[in-house]
């Protein structure tokens, strides 16, 4: 019986189905999973300007550094 269902599943026709069955409920659980709360998804959302908020962080030091010295001159 098991040998049956290992020769089934390695034949590739039969393997692509069970691939479908096997990724595709996984694919809409993530889905499901990243979308379903608000504050989860607004979160996410915020992370996509991460790379601007670094480059506004260092000028931001920059400039505080820069006031620090001229204020010490």
């Amino acid at each position: 019986m098991l040998t049956d269902a290992w020769h089934w599943l390695t034949d590739l026709g039969n393997s692509k189905i069970a691939a479908l069955l096997i990724f595709f409920p996984l694919f809409v659980a993530i889905i499901w999973y990243v979308y379903s709360n608000k504050q989860r998804s607004q979160r996410l959302e915020s992370y996509k300007y991460m790379p601007f908020q670094d480059d506004e962080t260092e000028t931001n030091d920059e400039k505080v550094s820069e006031n620090e010295q001229s204020r010490s001159e």
